[in-house]
């Protein structure tokens, strides 16, 4: 359980920095596109405000790696 978080945090982490570079460079990094495929079929991230959504990704990622930290084996 815990590596799934892990892969999770990491991969939330990454696409989330990835498109608010996108984001702040104008879309300058045409091959960073997908990170605006991950915002615009998620409904509560909607085209509007896309860099607070892809800010939003890295904090829930690094969020998400934080309690995969704390996880205690049983």
């Amino acid at each position: 359980m815990r590596k799934i978080l892990e892969l999770l945090g990491t991969a939330l982490l990454v696409v989330g920095c990835v498109g608010v570079i996108r984001e702040l460079t104008g879309g300058w990094f045409a091959f960073l596109g997908v990170t605006r495929v991950v915002v615009e079929h998620l409904p509560v991230l909607r085209r509007d405000f896309p860099l607070f959504a892809h800010a939003l990704l890295a904090v829930a990622g690094c969020g998400v790696l934080i309690a995969a930290g704390r996880r205690v084996r049983a």
